[in-house]
């Protein structure tokens, strides 16, 4: 059995690179049928190193197939956070009749002893689907001198405008630039001061329109905007999201974004951007997040690779309590990798729990409904003294992971928690969705309102599952549990054992 197939934590159906460093998501773009991830990269260490884009394709968001690492280092220094899109108009000059890919990217010089790090904005092409990139040979195309911290660019084109948009993270701000060609921009706007929360460092934004309750002629334009660990705050690093109004060059926050927001009440899902181009026809804004924390990154007890990123999700804006709030959903192409294992409606939580028991398993997904005034939950990869316990709590309306004894944590003093979020329901009924993978849970409730992700290490052999209630004859609506085995994923079933 080789080494890599021996470790136990690389998620079934998460993508994770073979081997060595990665962190955030980077120059998410859909093209020629194919979905594009590429993403920070160490390919030396298997620690936070010097910064590569690692390149992995997908044609449905679950199976992925990890490809050359698309952009090094170069005198200009490391390759940061950035963004790509298609090029459909040849607005660059870079292509001829045919559109093809702009990478935008941040590059990062490391400067001598005591001076600060300098942060340009630079861009690559490709003319063949991702598989080469040439670096523009003007690089860098934006330099601003009023910030030391400037990096992450996330760009689209705006229709109403006819231009290229910039939002890029300039330290406890982010800023707006435009242009015509992605070559030369002009600074429009800044925004982030006096809002939202600046626990850390500003990174990894992105700005995009979504429709309220579905109804396209009812939009809000949506920013997200990750906030970098500080030795301060035991969350770590976490993403915020803003809703408000955007004329192309000035964003303005409604009175919902007056309070911080967070796209997830976790401690391991930062740095997500959303996909460009995705079809019209699709409709979807589509999104994935980096599975770790800065707080302890550099830690995780894996094995050969380190860091993975969450199952992909679709975005909405829907009205909830007199609010507009985001909510999140697992993207649909998850049930193609389902292996139904359980269905029962109408059960009580003492015959649950003797189906379950006879269950052992460790990449899973749960659907379940219960009364709205029943706590219930449910503990997954159960062993002999190790448990994750997550459910919902009736009293208090808030839903719930627990990981204060998931498996391994020495690794940092504050890795185990009890980490919950407020519920707001939609009628009679909760529903929990969860997904369960290797080293990961990932929970929805109540529609996508209220989203849970975290890391737990357990041992491989922790495989139990059951429910938990305050009472025994307590009924369970329904509950769904299927395996999830994403078969055609050769890449994956050659990196660890089935």
């Amino acid at each position: 059995m080789s080494t890599i197939a021996k470790q136990n934590y690389r998620g079934l159906y998460h993508f994770s690179p073979k081997e060595k460093w990665m962190n955030d998501p980077n120059g998410m773009v859909y093209f020629e049928g194919e979905y594009h991830l590429f993403f920070q990269h160490h390919p030396d260490g298997m620690t936070w190193g010097p910064m590569h884009w690692g390149h992995a394709v997908s044609k449905d968001l679950v199976t992925w197939e990890e490809l050359p690492i698309a952009l090094a280092p170069d005198e200009l220094g490391m390759i940061f956070s950035g963004s790509a899109v298609v090029d459909w108009n040849n607005t660059t000059g870079f292509f001829g009749d045919k559109p093809g890919l702009v990478a935008i990217f941040t590059h990062h010089l490391e400067m001598p002893e005591g001076k600060p790090a300098i942060q340009r904005q630079s861009l690559a092409y490709s003319k063949d689907n991702g598989r080469s990139w040439t670096k523009y040979e003007g690089n860098p195309v934006l330099e601003d001198g009023r910030f030391v911290d400037f990096r992450d660019p996330k760009v689209f084109w705006n229709e109403e405008t006819s231009k290229w948009v910039m939002i890029i993270a300039c330290g406890q701000t982010v800023c707006l630039y435009h242009s015509p060609d992605l070559i030369n921009w002009t600074f429009a706007s800044e925004f982030g001061e006096g809002i939202g929360s600046h626990d850390g460092v500003w990174e990894c934004p992105d700005l995009f329109p979504l429709a309220i309750d579905g109804d396209k002629s009812n939009l809000k334009w949506v920013m997200l905007v990750s906030i970098g660990a500080d030795p301060a705050f035991v969350e770590g690093s976490r993403t915020q999201y803003f809703t408000g109004e955007f004329d192309g060059e000035v964003f303005t926050p409604d009175d919902d974004s007056r309070s911080t927001r967070w796209i997830d009440y976790g401690r391991d899902n930062y740095a997500g951007v959303s996909w460009s181009d995705v079809p019209a026809k699709d409709g979807r804004r589509l999104f994935i997040g980096w599975m770790s924390n800065w707080m302890y990154a550099n830690q995780t007890p894996t094995e050969i690779f380190r860091g993975a990123m969450t199952i992909a999700r679709e975005l909405y804006l829907e009205s909830r309590g007199g609010r507009i709030v985001l909510v999140q959903k697992p993207v649909k192409e998850l049930e193609a990798a389902r292996i139904p294992v359980l269905s029962l409606q109408n059960i009580s939580v003492r015959e649950l729990n003797a189906s379950l028991a006879e269950l052992h398993l460790e990449s899973y997904e749960i659907k379940s409904v219960f009364s709205r005034d029943k706590s219930v939950g449910f503990k997954v990869r159960v062993g002999a003294d190790k448990q994750t316990v997550i459910g919902i709590n009736a009293k208090t309306e808030e839903l719930y992971v627990d990981r204060m004894i998931s498996g391994q944590h020495d690794f940092h003093e504050h890795f185990l928690g009890h980490h919950s979020a407020k519920l707001e329901a939609l009628g009679e009924s909760n529903d929990l969705h969860i997904f369960v993978d290797c080293s990961s849970v990932e929970v929805f409730s109540n529609g996508g309102q209220a989203v849970i992700t975290d890391l737990i290490f357990p041992e491989r052999e922790s495989t139990g599952l059951a429910v938990l209630a305050d009472h025994e004859d307590d009924l369970v609506i329904s509950v769904d549990v299927y395996k999830l085995n994403p078969s055609s994923d050769k890449t994956r079933s050659s990196q660890r054992e089935v």
